[in-house]
């Protein structure tokens, strides 16, 4: 079977090489992680987070710049490339020039980027106006997940254990900048979706 599917895709153009093989691994990723979520394993994404001089924070995970760099995470890498792969396999027939193959099929992995981050934000409000209520990160500690800016400067973003589960809360500080991996108290709760924190 292994050797069919070689001879398979080696008797593949260069570029559907490269469709199949981001459709082919994106797709098994996402499925991976799906299955991880349906089992209650998948506690949070891994992001790309850090400073750029010059530039703010980079949020893996958002999308939402605010002035600043943004970076796809995995799952919007997953996203995407499971988008191109399979529209650059199935465009084929369709769609005659490479060029014009790679740019719609970039659209397509965009597209599908923003209905996960859609999604994503969907289920957040659910989450929000379900069992979590944010009242009950009143006094309590927190990590750092997204840098804060300093004296009210920005959002940053803290998880925060309640109830057994680990949630994201968008959090202000009055002070100096705090860097990702930090420990906060949760000394405000401005609104329903942010706190405002301070340093232990």
């Amino acid at each position: 079977m292994f050797e069919s599917f070689t001879t398979w895709f080696t008797a593949l153009e260069p570029l559907q090489q490269m469709f199949w093989g981001c459709a082919l691994v994106a797709s098994t990723v996402f499925l991976v992680q799906m299955a991880l979520t349906m089992f209650g394993m998948d506690a949070h994404d891994v992001d790309v987070d850090f400073d750029v001089a010059d530039f703010g924070d980079v949020d893996g995970d958002t999308m939402d710049t605010g002035g600043a760099l943004s970076l796809f995470s995995i799952r919007n890498l997953v996203s995407f490339f499971v988008g191109f792969g399979w529209a650059g396999v199935s465009l084929k027939e369709w769609i005659t020039s490479p060029i014009l193959l790679i740019i719609v099929s970039v659209l397509v992995g965009c597209g599908f980027v923003w209905v996960f981050f859609l999604v994503k934000k969907q289920m957040k409000r659910f989450e929000a106006n379900g069992a979590f209520d944010i009242k009950n990160c009143q006094g309590r500690t927190a990590n750092v997940y997204l840098r804060i800016p300093a004296q009210n400067g920005g959002k940053g973003k803290i998880q925060i254990s309640v109830n057994g589960a680990f949630h994201e809360v968008d959090a202000l500080t009055g002070g100096d900048a705090i860097a990702s991996g930090q420990k906060v108290r949760v000394d405000e709760i401005i609104d329903g979706e942010t706190v405002r924190v301070s340093p232990l």
